[in-house]
């Protein structure tokens, strides 16, 4: 049973900041000054099931690193907006492309460039650890810190609510 304040049955596409959601605030930096950042293994498999299961998965990310691209894209994400300056831009677009509507997303965010695209979407959700202006609009604040866990939560969520949770495909990669 969800404690989340939104008909789960509604969501069709799930939609991810990277930097304080899918990888934690911190991020480690190469010898040249590359960002080098950590994902859950959880999170991985959450939204690689979502994507065999028919769910939209996005990224919208201001990060610029080759390896989001590569993690994310081995996954099964096709859409992976990188480098994005107005965040809401991106998700009119992934809209227009996709077809799906407000109410059919969920977004997770962490900051504020997040914003904008979570007052907008059916179900906005931040990490326990989000800038306070972000859980202030949340419908959900996931019981996880950014890259801890955030996707696997709420991906799981809304699969259970769905019927999809457990089916053929979650028992392998």
């Amino acid at each position: 049973m969800s404690n989340i304040n939104y008909d789960l049955n509604k969501i069709k596409a799930f939609i991810f900041d990277i930097d304080g959601v899918l990888s934690p605030n911190s991020i480690p930096l190469s010898p040249n000054g590359e960002p080098m950042r950590m994902v859950n293994i959880k999170d991985g498999f959450a939204i690689n099931l979502a994507v065999k299961n028919g769910y939209g998965v996005a990224i919208i990310t201001g990060a610029d690193t080759e390896n989001v691209r590569l993690r994310f894209s081995r996954l099964g994400v096709k859409d992976i907006y990188m480098k994005s300056k107005i965040k809401i831009k991106d998700l009119e677009d992934y809209m227009q492309r996709t077809g799906y509507k407000a109410e059919e997303i969920m977004y997770a965010g962490d900051d504020l460039p997040d914003f904008h695209v979570m007052e907008t979407i059916g179900l906005a959700v931040a990490p326990s650890d989000a800038a306070h202006e972000i859980r202030s609009i949340a419908q959900y604040i996931s019981h996880c810190k950014g890259g801890d866990g955030v996707a696997r939560d709420i991906i799981e969520q809304v699969m259970k609510a769905q019927g999809k949770w457990m089916g053929e495909e979650a028992f392998g990669w």
